[in-house]
């Protein structure tokens, strides 16, 4: 069998985040185990990881995990981070994602010139911290440009920045990159400028590059820099006292 090192890395990070001993399955299917502490998903929520053909899946507690790993393992592994495929089989009250998982090697990067456009400035700079307040809401939540831990990298109009990158340092040596572009500036080519300079600065320490995106434009910025998308990402809140129930799934044939 052939091993992909990109896969084998990003599955490793997700791994370590799960808080306990657990893997993906090496031919493929799904792993489902209880951890409170995992930090696949806020806590208390169920979290779903997919990567190549494998899948791991953390519970908040046993009888969760009970149910999870009666239901889930049945269902396709192309379907687990589908939010209608897993609440037409389980009691979910909410659901964060599906966020689309990508990585770059330092092999496959494409560097996009910064050609003296591109500033470094510290993180928590109060121009960054004014850029981030300036946007929509969910455009800075979708970021995270105010949780990075690496310098951030910044485009400006005159004073004022318009653009900006930077990453957040993870377990297993992961950089989370973080990129927010101002709306009336987007098009431009601005995003690919500063999410290039920070995997630079990434790689250069030794992380590896990972982007969690879930819309079009910013999985389009990640694969003209290089980043392959492996896999994806969901969060479950599960409705307790339905989950106490054992008649789920209800009225919903799995595939075997």
């Amino acid at each position: 069998m052939v091993i992909d090192p990109l896969l084998k890395q990003a599955q490793g990070v997700w791994e370590t985040l799960a808080a306990l001993p657990v893997s993906f399955p090496l031919a493929g299917g799904t792993h489902v185990v209880t951890s409170p502490a995992s930090q696949l998903a806020p806590p208390s929520w169920a979290g779903i990881v997919v990567l190549g053909d494998s899948a791991i899946v953390t519970a908040p507690t046993d009888g969760a995990m009970q149910v999870l790993r009666r239901i889930l393992t049945r269902v396709p592994t192309g379907s687990l981070t589908s939010p209608e495929a897993i609440q037409a089989v389980l009691p979910v009250s909410e659901v964060l994602g599906p966020a689309v998982l990508g990585y770059v090697s330092r092999a496959d990067f494409r560097l996009v010139p910064a050609d003296g456009s591109v500033e470094r400035i510290a993180p928590g700079h109060q121009d960054l911290m004014t850029f981030v307040k300036s946007v929509p809401p969910e455009d800075a939540g979708e970021s995270g440009m105010d949780e990075i831990t690496s310098a951030a990298f910044v485009v400006r109009h005159g004073a004022d920045v318009v653009a900006a990158a930077g990453f957040r340092a993870w377990p297993a040596q992961v950089a989370h990159l973080c990129v927010l572009t101002a709306p009336g500036e987007r098009g431009r080519g601005l995003a690919r400028k500063v999410a290039s300079a920070a995997v630079v600065q990434a790689l250069a320490e030794g992380l590896l590059p990972q982007w969690r995106a879930r819309p079009t434009a910013s999985r389009k910025v990640a694969r003209a820099l290089g980043f392959r998308e492996l896999g994806s990402q969901l969060s479950l809140r599960l409705n307790q006292e339905e989950l106490r129930l054992d008649d789920w799934p209800k009225g919903v044939t799995l595939s075997p």
